[in-house]
């Protein structure tokens, strides 16, 4: 296979080894340790497990330390360059958890304070710092958040989507996760030891790392990022599948997308998390893959698990692997499991290393191997660069709303009707079996619900191969629930069910077990332009003859939303609900075709949102109405925005603003897309719906987001 390459021209790095590439590598020839007892902030009970903790974290002290650590690795991926990217896609699980924590015990409700809360705003800073008017992407895949954030950019720069992407991922310490995986007893109280024979878990951990990819030839590149495989076990929740069987087909696909075997690799850097399940699973896989292993370690021993950030750090070790050549050590071994049938680097080994696979397994089974190389590594062919996929076409739909599910949404907003209100979760679970929805709150209720339902709606015998989920707030009952017995309990009794399921991909992933889908399992969390995230991801990496679930959902938290959700409150009623497709890029049998034709950020103006609609004439052929959504938080900006859109598009088809009658929360616009596409199946757009309006029943149906970003969906006939 010959494929552009796509190069590593930049990189930063802060971690508990240290600030920057040079002192990373420092640390890593030395063997040394950044593992140590918690010092960030006060415990209740008992004395500090050990953890991977940064020292100084960056400027920015109205910043959330996740966003000064974020800004801290950007900085040095972006010095001395004065172009911003393209694009900015971030792999985060915590966002603004560690001040949200404290803000939340201390009982205030100025939801002001928790402006930064939100995972997407970590995108939405750097971008502003880097004056990017692209799309801001936010992954929240657990702990392989980074490598499936490495993935996206790949794809976006091979498919001409953008020539220059930041990319990368960070976390930081917070009681929800130092509390929550010590309550799944997956913490080893004496540091941690990848690999070894008597290994205790996992040292909970922080950091970050970014990248500047480019498809353009690069002066003096720090590698190329050959190739990306992303898999979901659809296994369990929280547990590896125990043969690796998606660890497995990660690297398979990694290998086979660098054109690739595995005897090219030279070192493989494993995710290696020391708990005992995931590196015995590791390890099957890796020798199902090898016949005889290259050599390999986990630098966790030395990190710990910096989590969202794991991908992105260890993709950047891997970098300095192919630069120079020093292969780090399995800190922490002290002597291998003889059932792992692996033999793990004691000591810093210099050799040279051409191809490095680095692995990164999360919650939920989502699993991502990304192939690192040399500058030059990559066979190119400029002949035969990748291409964009064909388009996108709906098979089948779902919906829910404070009306009900699809059947009573749709009835309602063809009749002009507000349906907003919150779902009832019983009616949106009724179709799921009791064993699966057993333990399940709120909003995994409605996502498996409407999945459900979005499957029964197409063909029954092409099951989904992947899912596709936005989600701008996750599970706010599973976090409220967590955190109130945290709390309550003097930090004592933390519940491990609510800390499985307050991760923003757990949804996604019981999805993946439902149905059995077992590739890609992406989760994209950008506030009110999350479902149009997932359906920018899923147009970048589903192949031709892949069926996969796109879908969009929130759940509405009396004591939450109105503090985390600026749009929230006020004279708004309670709402939540979502919806879904089944898609692929068949047009046969199918209802609707969909394109995501702009993605950008609101301060870029309209004339870029025209332009990507195909410019006045274009829109004037094509689009017989434009389903408007402006959040409440932004309804200044947005209406200005769709004054400005309507007079540069001269367009005449009439406006609905849609969230008037969906309810304001994050998700709205996954139903708007939901009522796009039955309007343009029945081929009648109605007279309710459009105020009396005329509307060419054979044009297509615009949905778009306005404010702080814009993005553009056309729905149209296949």
């Amino acid at each position: 296979m010959s494929i552009a390459p796509v190069y590593i021209a930049a990189a930063g790095i802060i971690s508990p080894l240290g600030n920057g590439l040079e002192a990373t590598e420092r640390s890593l020839a030395t063997g040394s340790c950044g593992i140590a007892p918690l010092s960030l902030f006060a415990l209740a009970q008992n004395d500090p497990l050990p953890v991977g903790q940064v020292d100084g974290p960056g400027d920015g002290p109205d910043l959330p330390r996740t966003h000064r650590l974020a800004l801290a690795a950007a900085g040095q991926a972006m010095q001395g360059r004065e172009s911003p990217p393209d694009a900015v896609i971030v792999g985060t699980t915590t966002g603004g958890m560690l001040e949200s924590e404290e803000l939340l015990r201390a009982g205030v409700l100025d939801g002001a304070r928790y402006r930064y809360h939100g995972l997407g705003t970590v995108a939405a800073t750097i971008g502003r710092k880097y004056h990017c008017t692209g799309p801001m992407l936010t992954v929240s895949t657990a702990c392989s958040s980074g490598a499936v954030a490495l993935a996206l950019a790949l794809s976006m720069l091979r498919t001409g989507k953008a020539e220059r992407v930041l990319v990368g991922g960070v976390d930081s310490l917070c009681r929800l996760t130092y509390f929550g995986f010590h309550s799944l007893q997956l913490v080893d109280r004496n540091g941690c030891h990848p690999l070894d024979k008597n290994r205790q878990g996992m040292a909970v951990a922080e950091g970050a790392a970014m990248v500047l990819l480019t498809n353009r030839p690069s002066e003096d590149p720090l590698a190329e990022l050959v190739g990306a495989g992303l898999t979901c076990d659809a296994h369990h929740s929280a547990a590896p599948h125990p043969r690796g069987a998606g660890a497995l087909a990660a690297m398979e696909l990694a290998l086979a997308d660098a054109g690739i075997s595995p005897e090219d690799i030279d070192y493989v850097n494993l995710h290696g998390t020391g708990t005992r399940e995931n590196d015995l699973a590791e390890a099957r896989a890796v020798g199902a893959l090898f016949r005889d292993p290259p050599p390999l370690s986990s630098i966790k021993g030395a990190t710990g698990h910096s989590l969202a950030a794991a991908g992105a750090i260890e993709a950047v070790v891997a970098s300095l692997v192919v630069r120079n050549g020093l292969l780090p050590p399995n800190i922490g071994l002290e002597r291998v499991d003889p059932d792992l049938h692996l033999r793990p680097l004691r000591k810093p080994e210099q050799k040279d290393a051409r191809l490095v696979l680095s692995n990164s397994f999360g919650f939920g089974g989502n699993n991502g191997s990304l192939v690192i190389g040399g500058p030059g590594s990559t066979p190119v062919d400029p002949a035969a660069p990748h291409r964009p996929g064909k388009d996108l076409y709906i098979h089948g739909l779902a919906a829910a709303s404070g009306a009900g599910m699809i059947t009573a949404t749709m009835e309602g907003l063809l009749a002009g009707r507000q349906v907003a209100g919150c779902v009832d979760v019983d009616l949106a679970a009724a179709a799921l079996g009791a064993k699966t929805i057993r333990r399940l709150k709120r909003l995994p209720r409605m996502a498996l619900g409407l999945a459900r339902s979005a499957c029964d709606d197409a063909d029954p015998a092409v099951a989904p191969a992947s899912v596709f989920m936005g989600t701008g707030w996750g599970a706010l009952s599973e976090t409220n629930d967590f955190l109130e017995r945290l709390f309550a309990t003097d930090e004592r009794f933390p519940s491990p069910t609510d800390f499985v399921g307050s991760v923003h991909n757990s949804p996604a992933g019981q999805i993946a077990i439902m149905l059995g889908a077992t590739g890609a399992n992406i989760t994209t969390s950008g506030g009110d332009y999350s479902f149009e995230q997932a359906l920018f991801a899923a147009d970048l990496m589903i192949g031709e003859d892949e069926t996969t679930l796109v879908l969009g959902v929130d759940e509405y938290h009396h004591h939450l939303s109105p503090l985390f959700d600026p749009s929230v409150g006020g004279d708004a009623a309670p709402a939540d609900g979502g919806g879904g497709f089944v898609v692929s890029r068949t047009r046969a049998s199918s209802r609707c075709r969909v394109r995501l034709l702009y993605y950008g950020a609101g301060s870029a103006g309209t004339e870029p949102l025209v332009g990507g609609c195909g410019g006045p004439a274009g829109l004037q052929n094509r689009i017989g109405l434009v389903l408007a959504g402006i959040p409440a938080a932004d309804q200044r900006q947005g209406e200005e925005q769709l004054r400005q859109f309507l007079a540069q598009a001269e367009i005449g088809a009439p406006v609905i603003r849609y969230r008037q009658l969906i309810g304001e929360f994050a998700s709205a616009s996954a139903v708007a897309a939901v009522l796009a596409a039955t309007l343009v199946d029945r081929g009648d757009a109605g007279d309710p719906v459009t105020m009396g309006q005329p509307v060419d029943p054979h044009a297509g149906i615009l949905v778009l987001g306005l404010g702080a970003t814009i993005t553009a969906m056309e729905f149209d006939r296949p």
